[in-house]
């Protein structure tokens, strides 16, 4: 089979015109690894996806409101992941990729709320299949610039018509604040060295903080307006307590995991 793939390859050249120049075959082995390797990848990728929409969609249903925002994914580009298994002194080989990089593939998930993030999480997180690698909590610990954010390295299995797979995907969970200014910042990253970046970095700096502060007050805002509207409804006030309990399940979802703050 993988020869027939080659000889597919081997015809075809430069954006797929015909070509009388055979390639070496070695070359074209891992060419047909790495085109495998990206399908499985994003395979996961579908797998997350699904699995975060039908939580929203039941959440939607029993709630009237939608935890989730909206969902991207990705999928790096051949050339980011030879770059980063050399940046960290990997062998450069499709099976070096499997063992040794955790985010090749990505899914961002953009709430409303902080508190959102920690339901959304913990919900993910208790199906059966998905195997929890490591958490990285930057909302509770912010990155020096400012940078805040739920990651998750989770492990989850993709079926194929004759194995199955266990794959590895970066989960990242934010609010759409977060997610405004973190697009902002990765543009100024990219022009260090320009004159007056340094102040527009420091800038943005100041601006997480705000933002973080508008994020918890638009989040009390909610909660007032549920109690104005529901009043002493007992489950709204026992969904109130429960997510005033945030940092207590951050612990207990992160005991016997490895946490990079």
């Amino acid at each position: 089979m993988q020869d027939e793939k080659i000889d597919k390859i081997n015809g075809l050249g430069t954006l797929g015109e015909q070509s009388d120049t055979p390639v070496p075959k070695e070359f074209l082995t891992q060419a047909v690894k790495m085109q495998e390797m990206i399908m499985h990848y994003s395979y996961a990728i579908k797998e997350v996806r699904a699995k975060l929409e039908i939580l929203n969609d039941e959440l939607t249903f029993r709630t009237s409101r939608n935890p989730i925002e909206s969902i991207e994914s990705r999928v790096k580009k051949p050339a980011s992941i030879i770059e980063k298994l050399k940046r960290k002194n990997y062998p450069i080989s499709v099976e070096s990729v499997y063992e040794n990089l955790h985010d090749v593939a990505g899914v961002r998930v953009i709430c409303s709320f902080i508190e959102d993030i920690y339901d959304v999480a913990e919900m993910f997180l208790k199906q059966d299949d998905i195997r929890l690698i490591e958490v990285k909590d930057y909302i509770q610990n912010p990155k020096s610039n400012g940078y805040r954010s739920l990651h998750l390295i989770i492990e989850i299995p993709v079926y194929l018509s004759e194995s199955t797979l266990r794959l590895k995907v970066e989960v990242q969970i934010r609010t759409m604040a977060m997610d405004f200014w973190a697009a902002l910042e990765h543009q100024a990253n990219y022009k260090k060295g320009i004159e007056g970046i340094d102040d527009l970095v420091e800038q943005l700096t100041e601006c997480a903080n705000l933002i973080n502060q508008t994020d918890l007050r638009m989040q009390d805002i909610y909660h007032r307006i549920q109690k104005i509207q529901y009043g002493d409804d007992i489950k709204i006030q026992e969904n109130i307590r429960k997510r005033e309990r945030i940092a207590v399940r951050i612990g207990g979802m992160q005991k016997g995991i490895p946490c990079v703050n």
